[in-house]
Protein backbone atom coordinates (compact mmCIF):
# COMPACT_ATOMS: atom_id res chain seq x y z
CA UNK A 1 0.00 0.00 0.00
CA UNK A 2 3.07 2.44 1.38
CA UNK A 3 4.88 1.80 -2.40
CA UNK A 4 1.38 2.36 -4.16
CA UNK A 5 0.94 5.93 -2.48
CA UNK A 6 4.69 6.54 -2.84
CA UNK A 7 4.52 5.68 -6.62
CA UNK A 8 1.91 8.14 -7.40
CA UNK A 9 3.12 10.70 -5.40
CA UNK A 10 5.89 10.48 -7.34
CA UNK A 11 4.03 10.29 -10.60
CA UNK A 12 2.38 13.49 -9.40
CA UNK A 13 5.30 15.46 -8.87
CA UNK A 14 7.33 14.64 -11.69
CA UNK A 15 6.97 17.93 -14.51
CA UNK A 16 5.07 16.64 -17.56
CA UNK A 17 7.23 17.64 -20.65
CA UNK A 18 5.82 20.93 -21.94
CA UNK A 19 4.87 21.29 -25.40
CA UNK A 20 5.80 24.20 -27.41
CA UNK A 21 3.99 26.91 -27.64
CA UNK A 22 2.09 27.91 -30.38
CA UNK A 23 3.29 30.88 -32.97
CA UNK A 24 2.14 33.91 -34.13
CA UNK A 25 1.54 33.52 -37.74
CA UNK A 26 1.88 36.94 -39.77
CA UNK A 27 0.72 38.52 -42.91
CA UNK A 28 2.41 37.70 -45.65
CA UNK A 29 2.61 33.89 -45.62
CA UNK A 30 2.04 31.58 -48.28
CA UNK A 31 0.79 28.28 -49.73
CA UNK A 32 0.84 27.67 -53.21
CA UNK A 33 1.32 24.91 -55.55
CA UNK A 34 2.74 24.00 -58.57
CA UNK A 35 2.29 21.93 -62.02
CA UNK A 36 1.97 21.53 -65.38
CA UNK A 37 -0.64 21.00 -68.15
CA UNK A 38 0.55 19.52 -71.61
CA UNK A 39 3.84 20.55 -70.89
CA UNK A 40 2.79 24.48 -69.80
CA UNK A 41 3.62 25.08 -65.86
CA UNK A 42 1.49 26.90 -64.19
CA UNK A 43 1.57 28.02 -60.16
CA UNK A 44 -1.68 28.85 -58.07
CA UNK A 45 -2.15 29.50 -54.12
CA UNK A 46 -4.32 28.54 -51.51
CA UNK A 47 -5.41 32.11 -50.14
CA UNK A 48 -7.38 30.73 -46.91
CA UNK A 49 -4.84 28.42 -45.02
CA UNK A 50 -4.73 28.69 -40.65
CA UNK A 51 -1.34 27.05 -39.47
CA UNK A 52 -1.12 26.25 -36.24
CA UNK A 53 2.66 26.18 -35.49
CA UNK A 54 4.20 24.78 -32.20
CA UNK A 55 7.89 24.38 -32.94
CA UNK A 56 10.68 24.60 -31.02
CA UNK A 57 14.54 22.98 -32.60
CA UNK A 58 15.22 21.84 -28.92
CA UNK A 59 11.92 20.23 -28.32
CA UNK A 60 11.07 18.10 -31.12
CA UNK A 61 9.19 15.45 -29.46
CA UNK A 62 6.58 17.98 -28.39
CA UNK A 63 6.20 19.64 -31.46
CA UNK A 64 3.65 19.94 -33.65
CA UNK A 65 2.05 21.39 -37.11
CA UNK A 66 -1.49 21.41 -37.72
CA UNK A 67 -2.65 23.56 -40.80
CA UNK A 68 -5.86 23.83 -42.37
CA UNK A 69 -6.60 24.31 -45.95
CA UNK A 70 -9.52 26.15 -47.29
CA UNK A 71 -10.12 23.73 -50.51
CA UNK A 72 -12.09 26.73 -52.10
CA UNK A 73 -9.60 29.43 -52.14
CA UNK A 74 -7.74 27.92 -54.51
CA UNK A 75 -6.52 30.74 -56.98
CA UNK A 76 -4.36 29.21 -60.36
CA UNK A 77 -4.92 32.68 -61.95
CA UNK A 78 -7.13 31.04 -64.55
CA UNK A 79 -10.71 30.76 -63.78
CA UNK A 80 -11.96 28.03 -65.60
CA UNK A 81 -9.30 26.42 -64.48
CA UNK A 82 -10.29 27.29 -60.45
CA UNK A 83 -13.78 26.32 -61.22
CA UNK A 84 -12.70 22.86 -62.71
CA UNK A 85 -10.07 22.29 -59.20
CA UNK A 86 -13.00 22.84 -57.06
CA UNK A 87 -15.41 20.40 -58.72
CA UNK A 88 -16.03 16.41 -58.22
CA UNK A 89 -12.99 14.85 -60.14
CA UNK A 90 -10.49 17.48 -58.17
CA UNK A 91 -10.91 18.72 -55.01
CA UNK A 92 -14.93 17.95 -54.74
CA UNK A 93 -15.05 21.19 -52.24
CA UNK A 94 -18.99 20.40 -51.82
CA UNK A 95 -18.17 17.41 -49.97
CA UNK A 96 -14.77 18.06 -48.42
CA UNK A 97 -14.18 21.78 -48.00
CA UNK A 98 -11.18 21.55 -46.63
CA UNK A 99 -7.58 19.53 -46.49
CA UNK A 100 -5.55 19.22 -43.00
CA UNK A 101 -2.30 18.53 -42.58
CA UNK A 102 -0.85 17.10 -39.54
CA UNK A 103 2.32 16.68 -38.11
CA UNK A 104 3.91 15.22 -34.87
CA UNK A 105 7.26 13.74 -35.47
CA UNK A 106 10.00 15.82 -36.40
CA UNK A 107 13.85 15.14 -37.48
CA UNK A 108 16.82 17.56 -37.64
CA UNK A 109 18.44 16.68 -40.74
CA UNK A 110 21.25 19.34 -40.55
CA UNK A 111 21.97 23.16 -39.84
CA UNK A 112 18.32 25.21 -40.11
CA UNK A 113 16.92 21.96 -41.65
CA UNK A 114 14.04 20.01 -40.52
CA UNK A 115 12.00 17.46 -41.76
CA UNK A 116 8.29 17.61 -40.63
CA UNK A 117 7.00 13.79 -41.06
CA UNK A 118 2.69 14.12 -41.46
CA UNK A 119 -0.34 12.98 -42.82
CA UNK A 120 -2.63 14.79 -45.32
CA UNK A 121 -6.39 14.22 -45.30
CA UNK A 122 -7.98 15.68 -48.49
CA UNK A 123 -10.63 14.64 -50.45
CA UNK A 124 -11.63 11.79 -48.25
CA UNK A 125 -7.67 9.90 -48.31
CA UNK A 126 -5.19 10.25 -45.71
CA UNK A 127 -1.74 9.67 -46.70
CA UNK A 128 2.22 10.29 -45.23
CA UNK A 129 3.91 13.44 -46.56
CA UNK A 130 6.83 14.76 -45.57
CA UNK A 131 7.33 18.24 -45.37
CA UNK A 132 11.17 19.83 -45.80
CA UNK A 133 11.81 22.80 -44.10
CA UNK A 134 13.86 25.82 -42.68
CA UNK A 135 13.84 27.71 -39.76
CA UNK A 136 15.45 30.75 -39.68
CA UNK A 137 15.14 32.90 -36.52
CA UNK A 138 14.73 36.53 -36.59
CA UNK A 139 12.57 39.14 -35.81
CA UNK A 140 10.35 37.72 -38.12
CA UNK A 141 10.63 33.76 -37.93
CA UNK A 142 10.78 32.46 -41.54
CA UNK A 143 9.57 28.80 -41.98
CA UNK A 144 10.06 28.01 -46.12
CA UNK A 145 9.37 23.94 -46.39
CA UNK A 146 8.31 22.12 -49.53
CA UNK A 147 6.52 19.01 -50.31
CA UNK A 148 6.00 16.33 -52.89
CA UNK A 149 2.89 14.69 -52.86
CA UNK A 150 0.52 12.42 -55.65
CA UNK A 151 -2.38 13.73 -56.76
CA UNK A 152 -4.13 10.22 -57.82
CA UNK A 153 -3.47 9.26 -54.13
CA UNK A 154 -6.08 11.76 -52.73
CA UNK A 155 -8.35 10.93 -56.09
CA UNK A 156 -7.44 14.28 -57.26
CA UNK A 157 -7.70 14.76 -61.47
CA UNK A 158 -9.80 11.94 -61.62
CA UNK A 159 -11.49 10.45 -65.09
CA UNK A 160 -10.27 12.24 -68.23
CA UNK A 161 -7.78 13.99 -65.58
CA UNK A 162 -6.01 10.80 -64.44
CA UNK A 163 -3.61 10.74 -67.98
CA UNK A 164 -0.48 11.63 -66.24
CA UNK A 165 0.84 12.43 -69.96
CA UNK A 166 -0.94 14.82 -69.61
CA UNK A 167 -1.46 16.39 -65.91
CA UNK A 168 1.54 14.96 -64.08
CA UNK A 169 0.84 12.67 -60.89
CA UNK A 170 3.61 14.65 -58.97
CA UNK A 171 2.55 18.02 -57.21
CA UNK A 172 4.97 20.08 -55.46
CA UNK A 173 3.41 22.04 -52.75
CA UNK A 174 6.06 25.58 -51.05
CA UNK A 175 4.66 27.32 -47.94
CA UNK A 176 6.97 30.62 -46.68
CA UNK A 177 5.46 31.67 -43.40
CA UNK A 178 6.14 34.80 -41.28
CA UNK A 179 6.06 33.81 -37.45
CA UNK A 180 6.10 36.09 -34.46
CA UNK A 181 7.36 34.39 -31.17
CA UNK A 182 4.17 32.79 -28.82
CA UNK A 183 2.93 35.75 -26.98
CA UNK A 184 4.19 35.68 -23.46
CA UNK A 185 1.69 34.64 -20.87
CA UNK A 186 0.53 37.94 -19.15
CA UNK A 187 1.12 38.54 -15.72
CA UNK A 188 -1.17 37.98 -12.95
CA UNK A 189 -0.75 40.96 -10.24
CA UNK A 190 -1.02 39.48 -6.81
CA UNK A 191 -3.65 41.28 -4.36
CA UNK A 192 -2.58 43.89 -2.26
CA UNK A 193 -1.57 42.46 1.30
CA UNK A 194 -2.14 44.55 3.99
CA UNK A 195 1.11 44.77 6.50
CA UNK A 196 -0.09 43.43 10.19
CA UNK A 197 -1.31 45.93 12.29
CA UNK A 198 -2.55 48.30 9.75
CA UNK A 199 -6.27 49.84 10.26
CA UNK A 200 -9.13 49.00 8.30
CA UNK A 201 -10.62 51.61 6.14
CA UNK A 202 -13.68 53.24 7.88
CA UNK A 203 -17.02 52.40 6.85
CA UNK A 204 -18.95 55.46 5.84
Amino acid sequence: MRSTLLAATLLLLTPAAASAAPWRVLPGSTLVFSSSYEGEAFQGKFAKFTPRIEFDPKQLATSRFDISIDLASADSHNSERDELLQGGEFFNTRKTPQARFLATRFRAIGGNRYVAEGTLSLNGASKPVALDFTWTPGAQTVLAGTATLMRLDFRVGTGEWADTATLPNEVRVKTRLLLAAPAAAAAVKPPAVKPPGTPAAKQR
